[in-house]
This record gives C-alpha cells, structure tokens and sequence, in this order.
C-alpha cells in the first residue's frame, strides 16, 4: 500500500512539472511563485490539474444514452441568474509544492542553460557530517541492524543458544552496534549578486515589477549553483545607497539620474567585503536608459572597464521600457562593450520578455 501511494506521489508531482514546463513563461511574467516561498519550497497554484474524486447518488437511468429527450436537445436548461445563493462550495486552484532545486531544474531544461563553473572559491567553509564506522554506542535512530544482529548471533552461537531448526535471534543491549560519524569542514564556493536599479521619475510601479521578478528568477538560478550566495542592493537617480531587499523593491523615490553613483558605490562594496580570488561575483543593473549627461556615461563606462568587469564573472545591465526613458545607455554599453563576452545587455520591453532576458543574463554558464 505505502509503495502505492509513493508511486501515485511521484506521478503527481511528474504532472506538476510538466505543469510549470508548460507555463513557465507565464509563471516568469507573473507574481505567482514570488511571496509563496517556503523553506526551500514555493507553493504554486495549478488550475489545470483536475483531482479525481467518487461522486454518490441514485443510478436511476438504464444506460448511456437512455432517458427522456431526443437525439440532438440540449442537456439540462440554461441559467438566467436569478437563483438563490448556494451553501456549497465553488471550484478553487489547487496549490502544489516544488522545491527550488526543481524549479531550477526546470529552468535549465527550458531555457536550456549550462551549469555554471564557479570561478572564485570563498574560503569557507560547511561542516558536514560523514558516516565513518561502528560505534557501541549512539542514539537508536542510528542503529545498524545488519551489524547488531550479526553480533548477537556471534554470541548466540559462542553461547550454545543458537538453534538452526528455530533461528530465533534477540539482540541485547552488548549486541547493539550504531553508526559513527566525524563532522569534517567542506570548502565551498560562494557568490555574492550584486542588484542595482534605477528609482528616478521615470521608473514606474511597472518597471519596479518586472526587476522584481527577475531577480526572483535569477536568485533561483543562482542559488542553485552555489552553496552561499548573498545578495546586496543599491538603488539610484542623481546619487546610489545600498538598502534592504524590501525597501530595494517597494522604493517611491525620483529625480534625476547619474549612472555612476550605483557603480562607484558598487566598487566600493565588492572591494571592501568580496575579494575577486574569493568569490564569483553577479553586478545586475537594471534601468530605463535615461543618464543625466554624456559625460556621466563616459564616467560609467570607465568604472567598468577599470573596476567592476576584472573582478566580475560577468556584468549583466538590463533595460526596461518606460514612456519617459530614452534608452540610449543599452547602445552606448553595445557600442563599447558590443565584443567583449564579460558584458551582457538584454532589453525587456514587458512582463512576457523576463524569460527571454534570463536566457540571455544566464545562457553564457559564467
């Protein structure tokens, strides 16, 4: 019975990724997935999916296709709404479980992304336990069974108690054997994502949102691909400060924009907190295009080529529409950095084109 149930178990959950592989793209454009996370699990709902279910009730008809009515009338009688409110229950979208590592699975095999070879290698490190030995000693939860019963029929046999005809075998306390384990430090790489947005006048609730998601998507990526990743935040228009994550995503701010101000902070933070020989280093920077002068462009572009894109696996500036925005940093960043493989640009004109915008940041396995 419970193999049964394992086995209907991961038929469903075959369904609801077949389920996300189909809509993907419309889960990347939506809020769905984001707010529902868990620990290490997001809740998604699934309307598609129907749950069978035993319906009960009189079998008063003799057959498929018997009854009153002829061929071609129409089944039941059309509603005019004008009925009572029902006591009963509607139809709701069913939420099912998956976890991140699945998410970003599915991811790789949609957008059909490389695994990305970490470059840095933060030094620290896990302590992960490793089953080593035997022990007499340890919790029950623990117990070797193979071993403990091996041990008493060894005294049951030295002992003379062992009959062959009725192979019965009681461990006692003395024949009890447990697994042993030592806790080892394990190095790992870690990665640090490093999100700059653009808050002036021209960036509406809009534009926020369509960051937002993105960095929902690329959060997952990433995180699948490394043990540690932590993430820092820098807002900007005519000057940058770093904020908290909810402040980063609900900010009202406005004014004027300056480019630089977000990477000459940005530069100070990787230098003060994440050398390059330590880690694998993500700068995103979203915006709408619009820079406050040519000068301030040409300030940006020397703080990349000096500063950020040495010590970056790869520096990735994202372009959203706004019907105030210009646009014209996406070409100035292609006319300078058009051949150079550390810099990806992508433009996301709506909601629909985040998928596209991913698979372009993340195609490149750095």
């Amino acid at each position: 019975m419970i193999l049964n149930i394992e086995n209907d178990l991961n038929r469903f959950k075959e369904i609801v990724k077949g389920k996300v592989r189909k809509d993907l793209r419309r889960y990347m454009s939506s809020g769905e997935m984001i707010g529902r996370q868990g620990n290490r699990r997001v809740s998604i709902p699934l309307p598609q999916i129907g749950i069978p279910r035993f319906r009960y009730g009189k079998n008063e008809t003799g057959g498929v296709g018997q009854g009153e009515g002829e061929a071609g009338d129409p089944v039941g009688e059309p509603g005019d709404g004008s009925g009572q409110a029902g006591d009963q229950s509607g139809t709701h979208a069913i939420e099912a479980e998956i976890t991140i590592e699945e998410l970003a699975e599915i991811m790789r095999e949609e957008l059909a992304l490389p695994r990305i070879e970490p470059r840095g290698s933060k030094q620290i490190s896990s302590q992960r336990d490793r089953y080593t030995g035997i022990s007499k000693l340890g919790p029950e939860a623990l117990r070797h069974n193979k071993r403990t019963f091996r041990e008493a029929l060894k005294r049951q046999i030295a002992s003379g108690s062992y009959a062959p005809a009725r192979p019965v075998i009681v461990p006692i306390k003395d024949d009890k054997r447990y697994r042993s384990w030592k806790t080892r430090p394990e190095p790992q790489s870690a990665a640090v994502i490093l999100y700059m947005m653009d808050v002036s006048g021209s960036m509406g609730d809009e534009q926020k949102e369509i960051v937002r998601l993105e960095a929902f998507w690329i959060d997952t990526w990433l995180r699948h691909n490394y043990k540690n990743v932590e993430t820092r935040f820098i807002i900007h228009d005519a000057s940058a400060k770093e904020v908290p994550r909810d402040v980063f995503f609900r900010t009202k701010e406005s004014g004027g924009t300056l480019i630089s101000s977000a990477y000459t902070l940005a530069v100070k933070i990787l230098e003060e907190d994440y050398p390059a020989a330590e880690w694998n280093i993500y700068p995103f920077h979203f915006s709408d295009g619009d820079n406050w002068s040519a000068n301030d462009t040409q300030a940006c572009m020397t703080l990349l080529e000096g500063h950020l894109l040495p010590v970056s696996n790869q520096f990735s500036y994202g372009q959203v529409d706004s019907e105030y925005g210009s646009g014209q940093f996406y070409k100035d960043l292609n006319q300078r950095f058009g051949d150079d493989e550390r810099v990806v640009t992508s433009r996301i004109p709506k909601r629909e084109a985040i998928m596209d915008s991913i698979k372009e940041f993340l195609s490149n396995g750095k």
